[in-house]
């Protein structure tokens, strides 16, 4: 017999009781968010074509199925294309599509669609990349995430892990991107000046790439000989590189990060070998988009509107204490996988190979 978790338990007696013509019960096992009008909803992405993107993606369409008043799902890919990315939200509304959350990847070239759309008397909720404008006049909610949080719960791992202080790579992705200047932000508002960076002002661009990301590390081993701790944003990236310390003679540092199946599997094969490498993670936050649906299928539906209006990552990994988890590793699993997501291991699996 197939076990099921809570989760499919509830789904089972929704499903059970709508058959059943019991839609009282259908409507309490529903969550809060989850109002009793009918309505049909979109997600929306500038750029699809990565795992972090597909595991958000089906991420985001688990979240919309969970309310029973969503009648029908789309998604959209603006495929890195400004122009493809505003006709998918124009076309989409003139669908008679009632809810759209949208990833703008483009920033403030989007906000023209957005505002046209809200104006339109359509739900749309732009999440994690800003496009400018405000709620109620551009759009219904923006749902962003606290990076400076991430930069802090970095910043106190650090202390606790080198209190004297010590020598610090911060990596991010492009330059000036407002997700690396808040956690740096963040960062600095824990730390004191006993911690140096080496970086150049704010942060070593690395947009986000592996290549990139391999030969800015390789230009700085070889600038500096001593390396207390790397801080990036995109843990992944990371993993191509850091054998490149070995390769200098040097056991490869801490790592303040985000997580990914790719990372927590490295860090499992190689640090019996490299006594200073301990790992933190945060979240990589592809839960960010649930609380962005909720908020949409919220206002299109009638339901409760969720209290947080911003997406906090949490804590995930700390190979030094084990607390809120040990390191993880799934190599039975893709290594681009995010653990910490709340979609299971095995959907994720399926997210990043049907792509």
């Amino acid at each position: 017999m197939k076990f099921l978790n809570k989760q499919n338990l509830a789904l089972a007696a929704t499903a059970t009781a709508i058959a059943l013509g019991c839609p009282n019960l259908a409507q309490a096992e529903s969550p809060s968010w989850c109002g009793p009008k009918k309505a049909s909803i979109a997600l929306l992405d500038g750029y699809g074509g990565n795992s972090w993107r597909q595991v958000t993606t089906a991420s985001g369409k688990e979240e919309a199925l969970k309310c029973p008043s969503i009648t029908k799902y789309e998604y959209a890919d603006g495929q890195g294309d400004t122009q493809k990315s505003i006709s998918d939200i124009k076309a989409t509304a003139a669908k008679g599509v009632d809810a759209l959350v949208v990833f703008p990847d483009a920033g403030q070239a989007m906000l023209p669609a957005i505002t046209s759309v809200y104006k339109s008397g359509k739900v749309i909720v732009p999440y994690r990349v800003e496009a400018g404008g405000k709620a109620d006049t551009n759009y219904t909610k923006f749902i962003g995430t606290d990076f400076k949080n991430d930069g802090q719960n970095w910043g106190n791992w650090i202390k606790s892990v080198l209190p004297q202080g010590g020598n610090l790579l911060f990596l991010s992705g492009p330059a000036g991107n407002s997700q690396g200047l808040d956690e740096l932000a963040g960062l600095k508002s824990v730390l004191g000046p006993e911690y140096k960076f080496l970086n150049p002002e704010p942060f070593d661009v690395t947009n986000w790439d592996p290549a990139l990301t391999q030969k800015v590390l390789t230009a700085e081993i070889a600038k500096n000989n001593k390396i207390d701790v790397i801080v990036s944003d995109f843990g992944p990236s990371l993993v191509g590189a850091l054998p490149l310390f070995k390769q200098s003679g040097r056991s490869i540092p801490a790592l303040a990060t985000s997580d990914g199946n790719s990372l927590g599997c490295f860090w499992t094969d190689v640090h019996q070998d490299n006594p200073d490498f301990k790992l933190f993670t945060v979240s990589t936050e592809n839960d960010n988009v649930r609380l962005a649906v909720q908020w949409a299928v919220a206002a299109a539906t009638g339901g409760t509107l969720p209290k947080e209006e911003t997406f906090k990552g949490p804590v995930f990994e700390n190979s030094v204490t084990g607390t809120p988890h040990p390191v993880q590793c799934r190599k039975d699993l893709p290594g681009q996988i995010y653990l910490s997501a709340e979609l299971s291991p095995e959907d994720q699996t399926k997210a990043v190979s049907t792509k």
